[in-house]
């Protein structure tokens, strides 16, 4: 009896393994960052949950951050099912980052005339960007990187000597040149190509059954595709205009605390992002020297010197300010020139002309008569009297007693009364 029970539990096992009918797809196709990291994670273990064959990676990248590779990597490693990394379609690329995920996977393959290479640390995010770094640490991170690509190629039992290779030197080969040199597993010219050259692999134990499965693609949800944009560094360009802008107006306008609470939550939000997506120093000092001077030319006549100036420094700033970063990760020039030409609008018809008009003499009210002239209604003794302007009679105060009809200069206000001297060649004229 017991013979027969195990039997039929190896038999139901056998059914289940071979029921396994459908592959899961994955796509990636851009930079790699904590929302791809993210979206293989669960992709992985929604192919694992489905009891797919595979998971089938299709990825072009031209590189990514160094933490979200990682991350990738660990994830691949710890997966439940195989995982192929399929470098496609013709005329792909995995680049930098792309290099450690395609040979971390279980089976590498790629579709003819693609690339993979070139995956120097400095073109990683997360180690560092600043220019001035010494040599002695740029070769920490050169060492570091080497290190882990080793790493993957001998777990995957890959062509190490090229992965390092690819770390120090930069070299990069095309697929046919990839799959001679040990580098990739599989090339294949399409996806049925890669599942029936997948079938029959002896694959983490396990027996791949590929021919003739449904391919059902695991799509990228609502919270990646917000997520990815998040790490865009069009969107940390724009909470730097958000920062600078809100301060500006609050400063300006004191008081009106909308402005000035976007800019502290728009700060915070660029400092978390450049932990991890660092900015060039040199490219944000230039655009705050931009502000400066299109502000400055508010106040002085300089002709357009300093808005010119202004303009120009913001351009090159903006060009500068992420071009450390990692491929894919880059300001595109749409971007940069739209931006420039929206702040310089945005200062010479807006902030420089609120910034004038605060110097303009009033045009209403009774700050208008400081400065005007007028004949006295009614004679100032003791010093109060009344003098008649604009249609009304003012009470008005002097420093001394001044006749009737004598023509007076309004030198200031003191609630509704206002303060006049005599001037110096006065003639009396009739008051109304």
């Amino acid at each position: 009896m017991r013979s027969w029970a195990y039997i039929l539990v190896l038999t139901l096992c056998m059914v289940l393994e071979a029921g396994a009918s459908s592959v899961a797809l994955a796509r990636v196709n851009g930079a790699i960052s904590p929302a791809v990291s993210t979206y293989l994670a669960r992709a992985i273990e929604e192919a694992s949950a489905e009891r797919d064959q595979c998971l089938v990676i299709e990825l072009d990248t031209p590189g990514g951050l160094l933490q979200s590779t990682k991350e990738i990597v660990q994830s691949i490693y710890a997966a439940d099912l195989p995982v192929a990394v399929y470098v496609s379609p013709p005329g792909a690329s995995a680049a930098s980052a792309g290099v450690f995920i395609t040979l971390a996977a279980d089976v590498a393959a790629m579709a003819p005339h693609t690339t993979i290479g070139a995956a120097h640390p400095l073109d990683l995010g997360g180690l560092s960007q600043n220019p001035s770094t010494n040599d002695v640490f740029r070769q920490k991170m050169e060492n570091y990187a080497s290190a882990f690509i080793e790493g993957i190629a001998e777990k995957r039992h890959r062509n190490a000597a090229w992965a390092q290779e690819a770390v120090v030197h930069s070299q990069a080969v095309t697929s046919e040149k990839a799959l001679q040199m040990g580098v990739i597993d599989i090339l294949a010219t399409n996806l049925p190509d890669l599942l029936a050259q997948l079938n029959g692999r002896q694959v983490q134990g396990r027996t791949l059954h590929t021919v003739g499965v449904s391919v059902h693609e695991i799509p990228v949800s609502m919270l990646e595709q917000t997520l990815e944009w998040f790490w865009q560094p069009e969107l940390m360009s724009l909470l730097l205009l958000v920062v600078i802008y809100g301060f500006i107006a609050e400063l300006s306008h004191p008081g009106a605390l909308l402005p000035g609470v976007a800019a502290v939550l728009a700060l915070i939000l660029l400092l978390y992002m450049s932990a991890t997506l660092p900015m060039n120093i040199a490219g944000l000092a230039l655009i705050l020297l931009a502000i400066a001077l299109l502000v400055a030319d508010a106040y002085a006549p300089s002709h357009g010197v300093l808005t010119v100036g202004g303009i120009a420094s913001f351009f090159i700033g903006s060009l500068m300010l992420f071009n450390h970063a990692p491929p894919g990760f880059q300001l595109s020039m749409t971007w940069i020139t739209s931006t420039t030409m929206t702040t310089a609008a945005f200062f010479l018809f807006f902030v420089s002309k609120g910034i004038r008009a605060q110097f303009l003499p009033a045009k209403t009210g009774p700050d208008i008569l400081l400065g005007r002239s007028a004949p006295i209604h009614i004679g100032i003794d003791r010093s109060k009297g009344t003098v008649f302007i604009e249609g009304e009679l003012w009470s008005a105060e002097s420093s001394g007693p001044i006749e009737e009809g004598c023509r007076v200069e309004i030198t200031g206000r003191r609630g509704l009364t206002l303060l006049v001297k005599p001037l110096k060649s006065n003639q009396k004229e009739k008051s109304p």
